[in-house]
């Protein structure tokens, strides 16, 4: 089974790295009308992976990823609108010169080929990295969730019908629906096929596609995020930027887990800190210090500061520097996204010149991390590795560079 998709996803590959831009964003139109055309659809198949996960005792923060309503589905679609309105990348030069030898030398973006995506919950990033991969020429190979297989399916089924009414392979979007956890691990190990790999889940996913993969891959690793409040920090952004980093989706990767308080701004503004973020629902895990305050919360500990939570969890520490909270940083980072609230610009350049995360913000919530918000109308993961891309990933990090050399009948010497 897993070989046939990749012999079919290799041959669709073909055509796509050959259709030109108005093509692709014809498709990626129609794909985008259909999803709304399908709503009704999609909607059922949804109601029925909620019903399916009753038994299974997810999280809430995983039942929220998985559950799809009319708005949700609207911004699926408007999504691949924005995705419209980008460059293609595709044989774009974004570097020339000639040498003192004569060679015309163009660096020109082009398609990887096929690249694969493993993805927890998310129905809509079967919409959203579809039509990404199309964009930039790649055909694609999803593994969703088991819980998932049949709102993904609906989805792929729309999308696919925009593929075969514009002529183009439907096997350019490909879903695997094995819900056997060994066909995702032979899925790592299809480097015949498969050029590169996307994982967009938790801790279990990556350990289990770093212990087994063969393909390339890409890591999108665990969102242990962090907020430090310097003793600077203006006290009308404080409150608004930790509720907002916390509470607005507690369950995705860009919220915030840990939250590192100044002690001169605990001194000022922690209690009201502390009580707002308790008015929210926010099960807290508190520095000793901030426990004499509030007796009924539970001491923060090294497993607290270690944890994603994907719930309205939170650990907050008290610093007394800026070097103290970068070193508990540096300690407890998984390298996806820091933040912090800040009037000094030295403060602030130290900050992020000393963490070495994808994403730093500075006086700005954390929940900005993600490629619709950076402008790349959608995102097919958040890399939090060095090569070949870091952070929110586009269009462009779904293309390499190559070389085009161009002489008059020039032989070396």
């Amino acid at each position: 089974m897993l070989k046939d998709i990749g012999i079919k996803a290799q041959k669709a590959a073909q055509q796509l790295k050959k259709l030109d831009s108005d093509l692709k964003n014809k498709i990626i139109d129609d794909m985008s009308h259909q999803l709304l055309e399908d709503k009704d659809l999609i909607l059922n198949a949804n109601n029925q992976d909620l019903k399916n996960a009753q038994d299974l005792d997810l999280s809430s923060a995983l039942i929220d990823r998985l559950t799809l309503t009319k708005e949700r589905i609207t911004s699926m679609s408007e999504g691949l609108q924005k995705i419209i309105n980008l460059e293609d990348p595709v044989n774009a030069i974004t570097k020339s010169w000639k040498t003192k030898e004569g060679l015309n030398i163009n660096k020109v973006r082009s398609p990887f080929g096929v690249i694969g995506v493993i993805y927890e919950a998310r129905p809509n990033v079967t919409s959203d990295v579809s039509a990404l991969c199309l964009k930039s020429g790649n055909a694609v190979v999803l593994k969703g969730s088991s819980y998932c297989v049949d709102s993904n399916s609906q989805i792929l089924n729309s999308l696919q019908k925009a593929l075969n009414t514009n002529g183009v392979d439907e096997n350019s979007i490909q879903l695997i629906k094995s819900k056997d956890r060994e066909d995702a691990i032979k899925f790592m190990q299809l480097k015949d096929y498969i050029d590169l790999i996307v994982p967009r889940g938790g801790r279990s996913l990556i350990d289990t596609l770093v212990e087994n993969a063969k393909v390339p891959f890409i890591l999108d690793g665990d969102g242990n995020v962090h907020l430090y409040i310097h003793d600077d920090a203006k006290k009308d952004y404080v409150n608004n930027i930790i509720i907002n980093s916390k509470v607005q989706r507690p369950g995705v990767c860009n919220a915030l887990e840990t939250l590192l308080i100044n002690r001169k701004v605990y001194n000022t503004m922690g209690r009201d800190i502390i009580s707002k973020l308790i008015d929210n629902n926010v099960e807290l895990f508190v520095d000793i210090d901030i426990k004499k305050d509030f007796p009924s919360l539970e001491e923060v500990n090294d497993v607290h500061f270690a944890t994603e939570f994907h719930d309205l969890k939170l650990a907050i520490g008290i610093v007394d520097t800026l070097d103290e909270a970068i070193g508990h940083i540096q300690k407890y980072s998984s390298g996806h996204t820091e933040g912090i609230i800040s009037e000094s610009a030295e403060v602030t350049e130290k900050f992020s010149k000393s963490i070495d995360s994808s994403v730093i913000f500075i006086n700005t919530s954390t929940r900005f991390t993600d490629g619709e918000m950076f402008g790349f109308g959608a995102e097919v993961g958040i890399s939090t590795q060095k090569l070949h891309v870091r952070g929110p990933m586009g269009l462009e990090a779904l293309t390499s560079e190559r070389y085009v050399v161009t002489t008059e009948g020039m032989a070396r010497e």
